[in-house]
């Protein structure tokens, strides 16, 4: 009897080892460790408000020949609000948004689109960060190589938003 049961108790090991060997977790793919630091652009002076008001400018011009009612925000390098412009009609919800995405890309150093993506790929511990937003149209502004601010607009899709901080960020060159 002793012996039946050590046999009979085979299949069962066996299946206890194949759920375990099952569920295994593949390799994270964050726990690579990466030679430089991504996204090490360093912080240069603030935009100032002629520039920024150039940049969204642009970016309005941008939403107008298209028909889009958006929202633009600008902040410096550290996140702070320096200037923004509403559009008669956009909806009322972008005000804050547009604000978010340009701080969050400010304080991050990239796109809000590289949240996005990597919350689209399984990466949602992204959102544990303080401040983040997965939604693109936040944008830093690079002058010399050093961060002086970013563009945040929002009011449309994502790529809507996107293309309308496009325009502002090409207008700051």
């Amino acid at each position: 009897m002793l012996f039946k049961l050590k046999t009979s108790m085979i299949p069962l090991a066996a299946v206890l080892l194949t759920v375990t060997v099952s569920n295994a977790q593949p390799a994270n793919p964050l726990d690579a460790v990466p030679e430089k630091m991504p996204f090490d652009v360093p912080y240069g002076a603030p935009v100032s408000l002629e520039r920024a008001d150039a940049v969204l400018t642009a970016a309005v011009g941008e939403s107008k020949n298209r028909n889009w009612k958006m929202v633009c925000a600008l902040v410096d390098s550290s996140g702070s609000l320096v200037s923004f412009k509403r559009m008669d009609g956009a909806q009322l919800a972008s005000i804050e948004i547009a604000i978010h995405k340009a701080r969050a890309s400010a304080r991050y150093r990239r796109e809000t689109k590289a949240f996005e993506a990597g919350v689209q790929n399984g990466n949602n511990y992204l959102l544990t960060l303080d401040d983040v937003i997965a939604s693109r149209g936040g944008i830093p502004l690079v002058d010399s190589g050093k961060l002086v601010g970013a563009i945040g607009c929002s009011g449309g899709t994502g790529s809507q938003d996107e293309a309308v901080a496009k325009a502002g960020v090409a207008a700051l060159k």
